[in-house]
């Protein structure tokens, strides 16, 4: 009988929440089936069949919690199933004599032996996808993990490769494919089925339904309790500065041909985010967190930039990590694929934490003004608003420029007020004046 438990994803993860069975007891089903939604306070994840076999027990209902290495459900494997609809007497005359029966722990069967090679659920799935080997795949990540990073390059050498090379390993991987371990997909949370919602609520002035129940769950779910805990814990204020875009605007238009050339969406992000960090470099407590246990400030010598995305499933924060490294190029590249991912629910955990820093931009939406929640623990967030021709005074005239707002929320207990002025000043000139952004280069 195999256990199948809820897998360790990393990066905090303690519990998850049934979702959705995708299977019944005493339902045959196959290796890498999916079997069961779990949402994460992360992302939300599938769960496939390590194995094929028949399923005995579903150990939990839809909508329990989950605690990380607690028993799913219990699995007869391929050729091991139980012998039902053998009499009790039948069962116990084939059963080995006590004398010789193994020790209980070695005839369960765990749903995580030893992996030769280490990477997160997601990556895993890629190498499916990819039909990559991954005992093949030389580790770049982090404690001699396999990265998504490490299997892109890996994929593009074996195709630059021979073809029957490629052919043949592509086979072994198929061979292999389930890495003897539960496969995680991320996806987007399901949204509530029909007999989830509650029945509607009638009264003698109502006519019809007048209200409809959603359970909230998942994604949603963990984002309320994220702005609970960060409008609660932090003290927040928001600096308000507007700024002229119409130099910004043209440099963006001549690049926008050399962009086009290299197939890249060049929109006005990265040039704020080239902006941000240097901003950060020369205001460290912007890029800081506040240790409330060790009553510590930790002031952060790389730039992790959250891009906050609208996504069907609610606000997801892809993080473009060392963006200080990264070329104008570069950026538009990664924030086009991150959030392309975010919206279709593949990010995996990496993904998604360790910002230090977040940017929040509503303008293409059409926002005027907002003042914008901190992503604890940070230390601050940008917002930035709609650009839009506006009447404004130049040299005692009425002149029209292409201006935008920006609004920035930081946190009192590590800011002040001049230093949040000073913060969008710098960010305000670099931006209004854009070839400032190549001096300040490092």
């Amino acid at each position: 009988m195999m256990e199948f438990k809820l897998p360790d994803v990393g990066e905090g993860i303690h519990e998850g929440e049934i979702g959705k069975w995708l299977i019944k007891e005493g339902e045959r089903v196959s290796c890498d089936q999916p079997i069961v939604e779990v949402l994460t306070d992360k992302v939300n994840a599938e769960l496939t069949a390590p194995a094929g076999g028949v399923v005995r027990k579903l150990m939990f209902a839809e909508g329990d919690k989950v605690e990380v290495g607690e028993v799913l459900f219990l699995l007869d494997e391929e050729g091991r199933a139980t012998l039902g609809g053998i009499g009790e007497a039948e069962q116990a005359a084939a059963a080995p004599s006590p004398a010789v029966s193994p020790p209980a722990e070695s005839r369960i069967a765990s749903v995580h032996p030893p992996r030769r090679a280490r990477a997160v659920p997601y990556v895993r799935q890629l190498a499916r996808q990819l039909k990559i080997d991954m005992e093949q795949v030389t580790a770049g990540g982090a404690d001699g993990r396999i990265t998504e990073e490490d299997l892109r390059r890996y994929a593009d050498t074996r195709e630059a490769g021979d073809p029957a090379s490629a052919a043949s390993e592509a086979t072994a991987s198929g061979r292999s494919g389930s890495d003897g371990g539960v496969a995680l997909h991320t996806q987007h949370p399901s949204r509530p089925p029909a007999d989830s919602v509650s029945a509607a609520r009638m009264d003698s002035e109502t006519p019809s339904c007048a209200e409809e129940r959603i359970p909230l769950r998942g994604v949603r779910l963990k984002i309320a309790e994220r702005l609970v805990k960060a409008a609660t814990i932090i003290p927040h204020v928001t600096q308000v500065d507007e700024l002229e875009a119409d130099a910004l605007q043209a440099l963006r238009e001549r690049l926008q041909p050399i962009a086009a050339e290299r197939q890249v969406k060049l929109t006005y992000l990265p040039f704020f985010i080239k902006a941000l960090v240097i901003a950060l470099k020369e205001f460290p407590a912007f890029n800081a967190s506040l240790d409330d246990g060790s009553k510590e400030i930790v002031l952060k010598r790389y730039y992790h930039i959250g891009i906050a995305t609208d996504t069907p499933d609610g606000l997801i924060v892809p993080v473009i990590r060392h963006a200080d490294k990264k070329t104008l190029f570069q950026l538009a590249e990664e924030i086009a694929r991150l959030t392309l991912q975010a919206r279709e629910g593949k990010l995996a955990l990496e993904q998604i934490t360790g910002g230090t820093f977040t940017i929040s931009n509503v303008g293409p939406i059409g926002s005027l003004l907002a003042t914008p929640i901190i992503n604890h623990p940070e230390a601050a967030i940008l917002a930035l608003h709609k650009m839009e021709p506006r009447m404004v005074v130049r040299n005692g005239e009425g002149v029209i420029r292409l201006m935008m707002n920006m609004a920035l929320s930081f946190d009192h207990r590590l800011i002040d007020g001049a230093d949040a002025i000073r913060f969008t000043n710098r960010m305000k000139r670099l931006l209004e004046h854009p070839d400032l952004l190549w001096a300040e280069m490092v």
